[in-house]
């Protein structure tokens, strides 16, 4: 293994997850995570001041450096010695969320103060994600999610198809409680979590019956992916105890 080799494996070990004999891979993670942390502070200021915009650009360099690295040592990570091990890591959802943590360095080339340039502010909101990384226990459930996907994505789909067709019912049913299709859909999406504002709400005894049915059908939809995550988490911790016992 050339010097330029070891160089990256180096530096693969360095950002990946510290352990305890490696100094400069733990003092890296303390970094991030303090970037991340401080990440949020112009977040909780409302006015925009040349303090908050130096740590945004600071913490945007530090989070683009972060990405360029993992993206340079992804075959690594990948364990493909080939182009592809770019394209795979770049497709991954934690790739995806470090880069979407450096989009709002847009923000700042953007001129002007627009609603696009305030939904690129949006995105450092992401960057909490990226703590994730770091945590075992938020490791396990990313894991967990991953190995749901297919079914959390079914659920998903059934709940918008349920709200679309409550918004449906609800605006034929009472065409005067609501201004626009895009407030049946809010009621209904407010009805399903059974939060119920009451802002909007049926005056007919009909749509007081689809709101009823809508509230019931709700909490049945809601519990579904709750069973799904927990009986996945639990088969997760069964599965990380037995590997340690086989370890051991």
């Amino acid at each position: 293994m050339d010097k330029k080799e070891l160089l990256k494996k180096r530096i693969y070990e360095i950002i990946e997850t510290g352990h305890e004999d490696d100094i400069a891979s733990i003092i890296y993670d303390i970094m991030i995570v303090i970037s991340i942390i401080g990440g949020f502070t112009p977040l909780m200021i409302k006015q925009v001041n040349a303090y908050t915009k130096a740590l945004d650009l600071l913490i945007i360099f530090v989070f683009f450096i972060d990405y360029v690295l993992r993206v340079y040592t992804s075959d690594y990570k990948m364990g493909i010695k080939s182009y592809k091990a770019y394209i795979y890591y770049a497709t991954t959802p934690m790739a995806i969320i470090d880069l979407l943590s450096i989009v709002p360095i847009l923000s700042f080339i953007i001129p002007g103060n627009t609603v696009i340039i305030d939904a690129f502010r949006l995105f450092k909101v992401m960057r909490i994600l990226k703590v994730t990384r770091y945590s075992s226990t938020m490791v396990a459930v990313s894991n967990v999610i991953r190995r749901v996907k297919n079914e959390l994505g079914a659920v998903l789909l059934f709940t918008l198809l349920y709200i679309y067709t409550s918004a449906l019912i609800i605006f034929q049913v009472e065409p005067d409680s609501f201004n626009s299709f895009f407030d049946a859909i809010y009621w209904a999406t407010i009805s399903i979590t059974t939060i119920g504002y009451g802002d909007i709400s049926p005056t007919t005894s009909l749509g007081r019956f689809v709101t009823m049915l809508s509230a019931l059908v709700g909490v049945a939809i809601i519990a579904l992916p709750t069973g799904i995550i927990t009986a996945a988490y639990m088969d997760e911790i069964k599965r990380r105890k037995n590997k340690g016992k086989l370890v051991l």
